[in-house]
């Protein structure tokens, strides 16, 4: 089923960092991504509330940054419409998200984090290309969720993913949680044939999913991985 979701990553992790250290005022607002391939990733972006010179000087020193060309310029509203073209390390998490069926509805960046509302075909698509970004050693919550027809408005019911599920299942069946425990996250771990950070990371977010519907508390974030 259709599936809208809503991602956060840090700046840090993801695109623009060192333009928003330099330039911590500027505002953007994401037109459009074109993807030209697995490793070629193009977004058209907005720049407002700092002058051009200034953005071409941040762009230029930055290194998620691989090329820049400015297209359009509102100088009544003080805006400026540019042509990103990202490097290596930000279009791989681009990457992850078009190569699993996603395509980008919006992306806005406050606070330090990037926020991306994203739509895919079919749930899994999200759990796969959040599992992709991660394995590019990148952290991404997943803040809300809607299946097609639902009320945007309205946060979705906190639930398992595969991932969450086949981790937190072995995790009972081989003792993890048994006291003493019958075995280390490090040989789970080594069973599940991912890394000691990704299962660690995996059985947190399951496990503070389970524990908010007990107490029918929002969790503040819809885990994927």
């Amino acid at each position: 089923m259709t599936t809208i979701a809503e991602l956060t990553l840090s700046t840090d992790e993801f695109a623009l960092a060192e333009t928003f250290e330099r330039l911590p005022e500027m505002e953007v607002r994401v037109e459009s991504v074109v993807a030209e391939g697995p490793a070629r990733t193009m977004p058209l972006v907005w720049f407002s509330n700092v002058d051009p010179e200034s953005i071409d000087d941040a762009l230029e020193a930055d290194p998620t940054v691989a090329d820049y060309q400015q297209l359009l310029e509102n100088t009544d509203d003080d805006e400026w419409f540019y042509r990103l073209q990202y490097g290596e390390d930000v279009g791989s998490v681009c990457s992850a998200v078009y190569t699993n069926g996603g395509t980008l509805l919006d992306a806005q960046v406050t606070d330090g984090q990037w926020t991306l509302r994203l739509l895919f075909p079919e749930r899994e698509g999200l759990s796969d290309a959040v599992s992709a970004i991660e394995d590019r050693g990148a952290r991404v919550d997943v803040r809300r969720m809607v299946e097609a027809g639902q009320d945007e408005d309205l946060e979705t019911t906190a639930a398992l993913t595969e991932p969450q599920q086949e981790a937190i299942a072995e995790a009972y069946r081989q003792g993890y949680y048994d006291v003493p425990r019958e075995i280390s996250l490090e040989e789970l771990a080594n069973e599940l044939d991912i890394s000691h950070q990704a299962l660690s990371e995996r059985l947190r977010r399951a496990n503070r999913v389970l524990a908010s519907e007990q107490l029918d508390e929002p969790t503040g974030e819809l885990a994927t991985e």
